[in-house]
C-alpha cells in the first residue's frame, strides 16, 4: 500500500494478558497521518495513549489490524529492520529526557548519528545544528547535569530531530515541566513542525500543547475519535 501517508492504521487493536481474561487497551483504531502533519492524541490516564505511540514507534506490536509506515506493511519487518527504522526515520521525545550524564549536551544529541555509524565529526556537526534549532547552542559543551529541566528537554528534542526523521513521536513532552517551561517546549515543538516540515504525533494531557497541533484526536474506551 503506497498512498503517501506517513502512517495508515486499519483496525488496530492491542490486548495484554489479564488474570482471568485479556485486557483490551486499543479497539479497532483507524488513523491516517499525512506528511508534515501535526497530530495530538489526548485521553485520560490509562486510555492507551502511550501504547498507541509505542506501536507507532515499533516499540510494541499490535495484537490485530494493519499498520503501514510510508506505505510499508510493518508486519513484514524483522527486528533489525525495525531497529534501523527507529534510528533513522522515527524520532522519540519522552516525558523524561533520558540523557546520559557522563556526556556533554553535544555528545548526547549526536548519539543517533553515532549509532547509525556516521563519522564522529559529522555527528557533532549535525548535533550543533540541532542544538541551534532548539536555542541551546550556548550550552552544547555543558554536562547535561548542569542543565535546567527545560534545557534538558530541548536537548532531547534536538537529539530526536538530529537525523531529520520522517516523524517525531512525543510522549507527554511537557509532563515533567512547570507551566511556564511547558509552554516554551510546546511552542518549540509547534515551531519545529512548521520549520522542518516534519510529521509530529504527540500524546499528551496538556490541552494547550494539543491546541498547537493541526489536528486533535481523543482516545476513549480504546477507540480513537476526532476532537474539535
Amino acid at each position: 500500500m503506497n498512498n503517501g501517508a506517513v502512517y495508515r492504521l486499519l483496525g488496530v487493536g492491542k490486548e495484554f494478558a489479564g488474570p482471568t481474561e485479556p485486557l483490551r487497551i486499543l479497539t479497532s483504531v483507524d488513523l491516517v497521518v499525512e506528511p508534515g502533519e501535526s497530530v495530538a492524541v489526548l485521553g485520560a490516564s490509562g486510555s492507551g495513549k502511550t501504547t498507541l505511540l509505542h506501536i507507532l514507534g515499533t516499540l510494541d506490536e499490535a495484537t490485530s489490524g494493519e499498520i503501514y509506515f510510508s506505505g510499508q506493511d510493518m508486519k513484514t519487518l524483522g527486528p533489525e529492520r525495525r531497529a534501523r527504522l527507529r534510528n533513522s526515520e522515527i524520532g522519540f521525545v519522552f516525558q523524561f529526557h533520558h540523557l546520559l550524564p557522563e556526556f556533554s549536551t553535544l555528545e548526547n544529541v549526536a548519539m543517533p548519528g553515532v549509532i547509525q555509524g556516521r563519522r564522529r565529526d559529522e555527528c557533532l556537526s549535525l548535533a550543533a545544528e540541532a542544538l541551534d534549532l532548539v536555542g541551546l547552542e550556548q550550552r552544547k559543551e555543558h554536562r547535561v547535569t548542569t542543565l535546567s529541566g527545560g534545557e534538558r528537554q530541548r536537548a532531547a528534542i534536538a537529539r530526536a530531530i538530529l537525523l531529520r526523521p520522517k516523524v517525531l513521536l512525543a510522549d507527554e513532552p511537557t509532563g515533567n515541566l512547570d507551566e511556564k517551561t511547558g509552554k516554551r517546549i510546546a511552542g518549540l515543538l509547534a515551531d519545529l513542525n512548521r520549520e522542518l516540515g516534519m510529521t509530529f504525533v504527540v500524546v499528551t494531557h496538556n490541552v494547550e500543547l494539543a491546541g498547537l497541533m493541526q489536528r486533535r484526536m481523543e482516545l476513549h474506551s480504546g477507540e480513537l475519535y476526532a476532537r474539535q
